[in-house]
């Protein structure tokens, strides 16, 4: 998947292109339904299809005091997700003043500079340029100009409401994990880096892989049985979120075990989902009584895990 920050760079793939524009922070069952139009457009005739979004989030420019402290997905993490979807190219435009100053027509003449558009796949209620002057109606005024396909997605809805990122992250602190991921479309999870730890885990033969924590939403503290991803290779284990009482309580931290292996990882991204919660934080008497829990852990996560493939 071509990833560029300038719409010029999109002008070596194959023409015309489709494209699906918004933040989609999480890529969530709304957000997909949007993505895959463009995908379908794109089998329907031809050319390259993909997504074009934003870097920051526009609310932090627009409107700190409103803007999530975490999101769903870095752009990164992003990224990896819509390559799995099968996404030819991400256009990521830096939001800056200079960008958010643009009118509605000097935004889709930014657009352009990538080449020729075939078709455009928003939200219905999609809002762009100064002032968010342009809406869909204004895109389908252009589009009949240009000769453009413009699709216009109507909400998903979840249990009577609409699916959105701010309802996502609400579940996610909540510990409501299963409602947000029937509204993400899969198990909730976030990316790290692999940092070193103090490496406690090998002596008591539990080596776990530390994260780096990011601005990922996390969920609430305690003990999970996990998925874990790293490049093409894929795993279980069982993960523990928070201030680690027993050993010093200190800081907020992200420990991964892994079943049955123990890659070299420092350095590397994994991607963590969260899919089973088993319990929550707690302090040991001593490291004998740590290490028999996380044994009891290990079991439960186990069986939980397995229980999901049967």
């Amino acid at each position: 998947m071509l990833r560029a920050t300038h719409a010029s760079a999109l002008l070596d793939l194959p023409q015309p292109l489709h494209l699906a524009l918004g933040v989609f922070d999480g890529v969530h069952v709304g957000h997909r339904a949007v993505i895959q139009a463009a995908q379908t457009s794109a089998r329907e005739t031809r050319g390259s299809w993909g997504v074009v979004t934003f870097d920051p989030h526009p609310i932090r420019l627009l409107a700190p005091e409103r803007a999530p402290r975490q999101l769903l997905a870095s752009l990164d993490h992003k990224a990896r997700l819509l390559e799995r979807m099968g996404a030819e190219f991400l256009l990521a435009l830096s939001f800056d003043h200079a960008l958010a100053a643009l009118s509605a027509a000097e935004f889709i003449g930014l657009l352009q500079q990538g080449g020729a558009i075939a078709s455009i796949s928003v939200g219905e209620d999609w809002r762009f340029g100064k002032g968010r002057e342009g809406d869909v109606k204004l895109l389908r005024q252009i589009a009949q100009e240009q000769g453009w396909v413009i699709n216009a997605l109507p909400p998903v809805m979840h249990e009577g409401e609409r699916i959105s990122s701010t309802r996502i992250r609400q579940s996610i602190r909540d510990g409501a994990l299963a409602n947000a991921a029937a509204m993400i479309g899969r198990p909730y999870g976030i990316e790290g880096v692999v940092v070193k730890g103090q490496q406690l885990g090998r002596t008591i033969g539990f080596p776990t892989a530390n994260l780096a924590l990011g601005e990922e939403q996390l969920p609430p503290d305690g003990v999970w049985a996990v998925h874990v991803t790293c490049d093409s290779d894929h795993w279980t284990g069982v993960a523990n979120l928070g201030m680690r009482p027993t050993v010093d309580g200190t800081q907020r931290v992200f420990e991964v075990h892994l079943f049955d292996t123990a890659p070299e990882l420092y350095g590397k991204t994994l991607e963590v989902e969260f899919v089973h919660y088993l319990r929550g934080e707690r302090k040991f008497e001593s490291l004998e009584a740590l290490k028999a829990q996380i044994e009891q852990d290990a079991m439960v996560a186990r069986a939980a895990l397995s229980a999901d493939d049967a």
